[in-house]
């Protein structure tokens, strides 16, 4: 530790040396901050700072109203994106089929939108052109594992079947068979992928904390005029996925 680090830091080294240490099991809860900040001559916001910075490292978490605890090991599901798998004619931004359980499901909400400049930008449209957009909340295990917001032109699916993407028997359709009923023919996706830390609503619907790693997957659907038909935008939270790309190699 330099002269230059904040008081917390040494706090935060000691505790995990005594988590790793097994000091205290996975699940088990630790003394008050309080308590802590007064074992270690510490002001009690030091003791926070601390603990969020091993809350973040995924070494702790927080739960409202009972305290801190050591984080109990989790099991990642593989999310497989490839080529080769039906990834886009459903609602399942999964991984391999065989992973999914009966229970994995959905739940949706659309409402019609005026475009903001960074989803008008990504479709091509003028800002505040009318768009349906449609929140998704992925149930993995009858529990929340994924969040999603997908973004379209109304003007595309204006007064047809196919405008509201889960209504009736388009659920779980996807956006290419969608797209295709109104004659659309989408030719490929553009995924870009970043890391982030979940901000507090997004961790209240995953059931995380505040300040855990997510991976955040922004998809764009183009036609084969190039033209944007859908974006969306994914929260993956890392503790619960790992994300692989299969790439298709071109033999010589």
């Amino acid at each position: 530790m330099s002269r230059s680090d904040p008081a917390y830091v040494p706090i935060a080294d000691d505790l995990r040396r005594r988590i790793n240490q097994g000091e205290w099991a996975p699940g088990e809860r630790l003394p008050s901050r309080a308590k802590l900040a007064e074992t270690y001559g510490a002001h009690p916001f030091a003791l926070q700072r601390a603990q969020e910075r091993l809350i973040a490292e995924g070494l702790l978490e927080g739960r409202s109203g009972s305290g801190t605890f050591v984080r109990l090991p989790t099991v990642r599901r593989r999310l497989l994106r490839s080529s080769h798998l039906a990834l886009n004619t459903g609602m399942r931004f999964f991984a391999e089929p065989d992973q999914l359980q009966p229970q994995d499901d959905f739940e949706s909400t659309s409402r019609f939108l005026p475009a903001p400049p960074e989803i008008a930008a990504r479709l091509g449209i003028e800002e505040g052109a009318d768009t349906v957009c449609t929140s998704y909340e992925f149930l993995v295990d009858r529990k929340p594992g994924q969040l999603a917001e997908s973004w379209e032109p109304a003007a595309l699916t204006r007064r047809s079947g196919a405008q509201l993407p889960e209504f009736g028997r388009r659920k779980h359709q996807g956006v290419v068979k969608r797209m295709a009923e109104l004659g659309i023919v989408v030719d490929f996706a553009v995924e870009t992928v970043r890391a982030s830390r979940a901000t507090a609503d997004q961790a209240l619907k995953l059931g995380i904390t505040t300040g855990d790693l997510v991976m955040l997957i922004e998809r764009t659907y183009f036609d084969v005029d190039g033209r944007p038909v859908e974006t969306a935008d994914f929260v993956i939270p890392d503790a619960k996925w790992e994300i692989s790309y299969e790439l298709p190699v071109e033999r010589p």
